[in-house]
């Protein structure tokens, strides 16, 4: 379990450019490089985790920790992964950082979000050679690419898994071994009881007259159950909740403050947190933390034992291979807008970033040394 800790909080602490780049980490760091997780159990989970609200990236990570270590691993998943962006964010709002303000913290973000798009890239690379196969699975990607491109918002990112899969059902017959296995027999009393936990947290805390610590975990909890689609959507959902106790600065600085810090963008809840008035920062920032991740940890484990009996049945090998080619689609929309986008603004960017490719595929090297490549050059473009 404290491998798996260690592996998450390094991770935790260089893991600039959002989800997207978030799962080519976890791609590269336990698929690729240990071989903590097989290629097609990591899209099965990566394909659940986009269904279920709540951070996907955390969820997927929980998943990877869950598959090495059971449900202590992915519990030490969590606080690696989520630990160093929570404790600079705490902090920050203690001390009332001005992040945005430092030159240095600017150039390691740009350097940092030249390498997602070169590890972003990489898992897109590896997982195309697994998965598409031939000209059905390579058009079923590039169809779902440029759906996901063309329509935005849930429902778009949905519909070409969905879709992969019922097609791939209907029409693609193969042998039971193409489908991952599951980890275990589907256990439907753990299902109901997490459900029963999930809706419990979601009612009583509401129904409670109380006020204070109580009230923070409810709109926490409660902006965490129904968060489609990233972080980026946190804010606006929290704001009607919260604005009584927190000013409007507050939240706008909490989310210029979670752009700028490594880790999953939910932390902005720890920031938050720690503003609220008539609360110890330190407490309402691990309440607001703990509230806001704790609905998508139970509805991944409620609904994993079902999707990995369903998704491991021979019957259901052909939807499988669908939603796999569909799953890179899907990282190949997101590897354009946003991680593309908003790190490459011209030719010198396009050459790092392929340089930095090359080295990758060819050398094998640690994302550390290519992270003080792209700084370096970073430096050397601000200086000209």
């Amino acid at each position: 379990m404290f491998e798996v800790f260690y592996r998450f909080f390094v991770l935790g602490c260089m893991s600039f450019g959002g989800p997207v780049a978030h799962i080519g980490y976890f791609q590269r760091e336990f698929v690729e490089k240990r071989h903590w997780i097989e290629e097609e159990t990591f899209s099965t989970g990566l394909s659940l985790c986009q269904f279920l609200p709540g951070p996907a990236s955390s969820q997927l990570g929980m998943y990877i920790g869950y598959h090495r270590a059971g449900y202590l691993g992915a519990l030490a998943a969590f606080v690696g992964f989520t630990f160093p962006s929570f404790a600079l964010l705490t902090l920050a709002a203690v001390y009332s950082a001005k992040l945005g303000d430092s030159t240095v913290l600017a150039l390691l973000i740009s350097a940092a979000k030249l390498l997602a798009v070169v590890v972003v890239a990489d898992a897109i690379w590896t997982m195309a050679k697994k998965f598409l196969t031939d000209a059905v699975t390579a058009l079923v990607c590039f169809v779902s690419a440029a759906w996901i491109l063309w329509q935005t918002g849930l429902v778009a990112q949905l519909m070409p898994i969905v879709i992969a899969g019922v097609l791939g059902w209907v029409f693609i017959r193969k042998p039971e071994s193409v489908a991952p296995k599951a980890r275990e027999g589907v256990n439907l009393t753990q299902t109901v009881a997490l459900f029963g936990v999930f809706a419990a947290l979601l009612v009583l805390p509401a129904l409670a007259s109380g006020s204070g610590l109580i009230s923070v975990f409810n709109h926490f909890y409660q902006a965490g159950s129904f968060v489609f689609g990233g972080g980026h959507v946190v804010l606006p959902l929290l704001q009607p909740l919260i604005g009584d106790v927190v000013s409007g600065d507050a939240l706008v600085e909490g989310y210029a403050a979670a752009q700028l810090v490594p880790g999953p963008m939910f932390t902005i809840a720890s920031y938050i947190g720690a503003s609220m008035d008539g609360i110890h920062p330190v407490l309402g920032s691990v309440i607001a933390t703990l509230a806001i991740f704790l609905p998508g940890a139970l509805l991944l484990f409620a609904v994993l034992p079902v999707w990995q009996a369903v998704m491991s049945h021979h019957k259901f090998a052909g939807a499988v291979t669908l939603i796999n080619a569909a799953v890179v689609g899907l990282l190949v929309a997101a590897f354009y807008q946003p991680v593309w986008v908003s790190a490459v603004h011209g030719i010198a960017d396009i050459v790092a970033v392929v340089v930095g490719f090359a080295v990758m595929r060819k050398f094998n090297i640690s994302v550390f040394w290519l992270l003080g490549g792209m700084l370096a050059y970073v430096v050397a473009s601000s200086m000209i």
